[in-house]
């Protein structure tokens, strides 16, 4: 590729600016995955697990990535892992996915996990948070008057998104994004989803 990348570009300079920030790192995993950079995507996947090895949907990307490189044993090892954290935290769209991926390779699914996680109960003023997979409380009204805001009122708890607050203003400043670009709000509301599990 004789022109860098642009997107590989703006979050290595976000993971280098912050080398402890687990999205910078998770972002720039897959704009390398995207661009059919493996080597580097499995770095950057690798380092969002040691910052935060909660973060189901990461192990799912790390293995397919592995897999491009013809490194299965490996794969099947971060899909195992992968599997008990979903599992664990009621992650059920990557938990499924990670499933899937671990019978096409002819290989076992953890036992306890292949049962179904137990329903949590959500009561009133509650939610069933995408983010952390655990029941907190509902926002009291949409973040956004758009779709976009209902659904984070629908799947995403209180704290959850307090801590997106903080995250989503060390992404305009590393990113240095001018939100009255349309572009610059396309990145942000991309690292919105990925933080809160919304993709």
């Amino acid at each position: 590729m004789s022109d860098p990348n642009p997107r590989i570009e703006q979050f290595r300079k976000m993971a280098e600016a912050d080398p402890n920030n687990e999205l910078g790192h998770f972002s720039l995993g897959k704009a390398y995955l995207d661009a059919g950079e493996t080597a580097p995507a499995i770095q950057s996947f690798q380092r969002v697990i040691d910052l935060n090895p909660e973060i189901a949907k990461v192990y799912q990307m790390l293995a397919e990535a592995l897999l491009k490189e013809n490194r299965k044993p490996e794969a099947i090892d971060r899909l195992t892992q992968g599997v008990k954290v979903a599992g664990a935290r009621g992650d059920l769209m990557p938990k499924n996915e990670m499933i899937k991926m671990l019978k096409d390779l002819g290989a076992p699914v953890p036992e306890s996990i292949a049962a179904a996680v137990p329903q949590q109960t959500v009561g009133q003023g509650q939610v069933l948070c995408n983010r952390c997979g655990k029941v907190g409380r509902r926002l009291p009204e949409p973040v956004f008057s758009n779709a976009q805001g209902k659904l984070i009122q629908e799947k995403i708890c209180a704290d959850c998104w307090r801590e997106w607050i903080g995250m989503g203003t060390k992404v305009i400043n590393e990113l240095r994004l001018p939100l009255s670009d349309p572009q610059a709000q396309k990145i942000f509301d991309q690292h919105m989803r990925e933080f809160l599990n919304l993709t």
